[in-house]
């Protein structure tokens, strides 16, 4: 007989997606996912779960390579870098108009009320309104304006909503922290990529220089990301972008590897002003979750390491979702043998 579980979906930014290679390792062990609660990329994961559509999305997600994700980017000058509209357009296409009330299995986003200053429980509503707000990264992702409220990432009081289950009378509650520091012998897996196109590149060139004023471009070789010729632009690009910086110095060619030969993220330092405010951003994340795990210790506690992979690395989508399954597995198994 299968047991019943609530599962629980932390915040992370992009190891968000181990939540996908997670609930795939649950099902594939039989356990009924019976409820979920989930905060910024937690509430992401969970929803598109909920309402059916976790196979398109994951098929979507890993398609998408680094050019994918800068296509993806609609740059905004207020209250957040980018406005989201493509990202969530894409996934509003996915799951249609859906309210959280007729989704399959209960569900909650937990969002933050920057007006009152208090966590604000999605529970009812339109389940993409839910996830946007819950996933409104400050400095990264524009606000939802709800009437009065000003609606942004429930990490800021919740990063792990372990809460909102403690009623759901399953068999088990499984919570999936993505700011673990004590997992340092988990190490992204590598997936070998394709170098980027040459034509690629040059039609993203021609489709910003067609947006932007000003703005030139050359043909790109297969090593460059971006060509501007004036230097404020550049500027501007890396700051709503802070991960092209080190893709164009470093990229993953030259990033880090540990003595398996894994390569582990260089987080030696932020490369942004907007990627100092995210780490500084984190730092908190994973101090709340702490003491949110210690006043509702739940049943079993999945931990991704922080240090898998930066914050922003939105096209590492192949390598987390492996590298979730693969810490739900060793977790699940050390369970079922009663070593924890």
């Amino acid at each position: 007989m299968s047991k019943r579980i609530a599962l629980v979906l932390g915040s992370g930014g992009a190891r968000g997606y181990a939540h996908i290679g997670v609930i795939e390792e649950l099902e594939a062990r039989g356990y009924e996912i019976a409820c979920i609660a989930g905060c910024s990329m937690g509430a992401v994961v969970g929803g598109i779960y909920a309402a059916g559509k976790l196979n398109d999305y994951r098929d979507w997600t890993q398609s998408l390579d680094y050019l994918d994700v800068l296509r993806l980017l609609d740059v905004s000058f207020r209250l957040g870098a980018i406005r989201g509209e493509k990202v969530f357009g894409k996934i509003r296409e996915m799951i249609g108009e859906i309210n959280i009330e007729d989704l399959s299995i209960p569900f909650t986003a937990v969002a933050t009320d920057l007006t009152n200053q208090q966590e604000v429980w999605f529970q009812e509503g339109c389940l993409h309104q839910a996830m946007r707000a819950s996933a409104a990264i400050p400095s990264l992702f524009t606000p939802v304006i709800q009437g009065n409220r000003m609606l942004v990432d429930g990490s800021l009081l919740n990063p792990l909503p372990i809460i909102p289950v403690v009623s759901s009378h399953c068999d088990l509650i499984i919570a999936v922290n993505l700011n673990s520091t004590n997992q340092l012998h988990y190490e992204l897996p590598v997936i070998e990529r394709p170098p980027a196109l040459k034509s690629r590149i040059d039609a993203l060139m021609s489709s910003l220089g067609s947006r932007l004023p000003n703005f030139k471009w050359k043909s790109a070789s297969d090593d460059e990301l971006l060509l501007l010729e004036d230097q404020s632009q550049l500027q501007a690009a890396e700051a709503i972008n802070p991960w092209q910086q080190h893709a164009r110095n470093s990229g993953d060619k030259a990033a880090p590897k540990s003595a398996s030969g894994s390569r582990v993220a260089d987080l030696s330092g932020p490369a942004s002003l907007l990627e100092l405010i995210n780490q500084s951003f984190e730092v908190m994340q994973t101090s709340l979750a702490q003491y949110k795990i210690a006043g509702y210790p739940p049943d079993i506690l999945i931990n991704v390491p922080k240090r898998a992979c930066r914050f922003f690395e939105f096209y590492k989508a192949p390598e987390l979702i492996m590298l979730g399954r693969q810490i739900a597995s060793d977790t699940l198994d050390r369970y079922e043998r009663g070593d924890q």
